[in-house]
């Protein structure tokens, strides 16, 4: 469970129950218990055997669940991997401040590395996966906001996104002494200094990490967590290939997904966020020696650039 933060609301198994006794009747006698990994900015809960509820911790994402509910439906059909199914969409209630949101379960297993195949293959399949989002027709979904952390804005705007210059630059300084912070810099502002996105406008998921993607056998089998959907650059969904996929595969990744040189930049900014967690974070050496290991990589792939 993370730490209390402002405004952050206690939910517990009981909470969910009374909610689905005053609201959906029909599901009051069935199980809940909480997943085994229920998130940071949302807790989830397993509901029965097939289905799950989702409900925002924090008053900055509560707007996420009328963005699922409303855009899921309309992205499915066109993505070939399984994403989250809405069943019903639950009010403020029983001293509970939010919406909240009743989905169908999907099987699978976090795709933790260990967990998975080839991972030239996974790459594969996470490329078509995006490549599939990306072609979906833009037209009304929503733009970068507030309750989606801005994911998808230039990476200059100065709105509160993972990316806004003065929390990127606490980040890198809070890693002094643990990384080449000057390397880390230099990778910060060759994103900056990339060209903006000027394509068509795109789908983008948002929060691709490794947490938001379920493997099943071995094969990437789910998405989950539309919460950040939103139309806007697709560099912001490279953050998979720094979070999640290895050397080798990344490269399978880029080259399926034909991305430029600047869109490339620009996700090795996005990426940084997700790659330097407070070091007071790590107190798990194997998890400190990975994340050291990610940095590295992003760090060299700056210097050698792409070699196609």
């Amino acid at each position: 469970m993370p730490r209390s933060r402002p405004g952050e609301v206690a939910i517990e198994a009981g909470l969910v129950r009374r909610l689905l006794a005053a609201q959906f009747p029909r599901w009051a006698d069935l199980p809940v218990k909480p997943v085994g990994s229920p998130g940071m900015d949302n807790m989830t809960f397993r509901l029965g055997t097939d289905m799950s509820v989702r409900l925002p911790r924090l008053p900055r994402w509560a707007g996420q669940v009328d963005r699922e509910q409303r855009w899921l439906p309309v992205l499915a059909p066109h993505l070939p991997l399984a994403v989250p199914v809405p069943l019903a969409k639950g009010e403020p209630g029983e001293g509970y401040p939010f919406g909240w949101s009743v989905y169908q379960w999907l099987d699978g297993e976090n795709a933790v590395p260990e967990r998975l195949g080839d991972p030239r293959q996974v790459a594969a399949e996470l490329a078509d996966f995006f490549g599939a989002l990306q072609r979906i027709d833009p037209t009304g979904g929503p733009s970068p906001e507030w309750s989606n952390g801005f994911r998808g804005v230039p990476l200059a705007d100065e709105r509160d996104s993972s990316v806004v210059g003065s929390r990127i630059g606490a980040k890198i300084a809070a890693w002094d002494g643990l990384a080449d912070t000057d390397a880390v810099t230099a990778v910060w502002e060759a994103a900056l200094a990339a060209p903006k996105w000027d394509g068509p406008p795109t789908w983008i998921h948002g929060d691709p990490a490794p947490g938001n993607l379920l493997a099943t056998d071995g094969r990437l089998s789910a998405v989950i967590d539309f919460g950040t959907v939103a139309v806007g650059d697709p560099a912001c969904d490279l953050i998979a290939a720094w979070t999640f996929l290895p050397t080798g595969a990344r490269e399978t990744f880029r080259a399926a997904m034909s991305v430029d040189d600047a869109t490339w930049a620009r996700g090795r900014g996005w990426a940084l966020p997700a790659l330097l967690p407070s070091p007071d974070e790590l107190s798990d050496p194997q998890r400190a020696e990975r994340v050291r290991h990610r940095i590295d990589e992003l760090i060299a792939d700056h210097r050698r650039g792409w070699r196609g």
